[in-house]
């Protein structure tokens, strides 16, 4: 698994927020066209179908989550399409006024290169930390 970190500006309950905020994944994510809750909570969603929509091609998978809100961290894996999908995890931390984020994937076996560059990690949390920083 490939992991960057950044610090942002906003609290970690801000990040954690923003982030599980399923309604506001298309707001940051790059080429994310829809993300639907199959099962679980508005607030702490345990199943998301997501479909992305690439320059060549369409992509959809449905990844499982879990949460650990006393560590504020988020871990997910592909269930449905998992040679297309991520595995991840995404961990906010105090730091000073504002919070460090970790965030890590590894990419399915059977993503394009497209797709590759589309969720670089590098490039999703860069559009997170853009995101934050627009809601100041």
């Amino acid at each position: 698994m490939q992991t960057v970190t950044a610090v942002v500006s906003a609290s970690p309950d801000t990040c954690w927020q923003l982030f599980t905020d399923v309604s506001l994944l298309t707001s940051w994510v790059p080429g994310l066209r829809e993300a639907a809750i199959i099962t679980g909570s508005r607030a702490l969603p345990t199943e998301i179908h997501f479909e992305f929509a690439g320059a060549q091609s369409t992509t959809a998978y449905t990844l499982i989550y879990d949460y650990n809100k006393a560590e504020r961290l988020v871990r997910w894996a592909p269930k449905l399409g998992a040679a297309h999908g991520v595995a991840g995890m995404v961990r906010f931390d105090p730091d000073g006024t504002g919070t460090r984020v970790t965030y890590g994937l590894k990419h399915g076996d059977a993503r394009s290169q497209a797709d590759r560059e589309m969720g670089d990690v590098q490039r999703l949390l860069d559009a997170f930390v853009a995101r934050v920083n627009a809601l100041r």
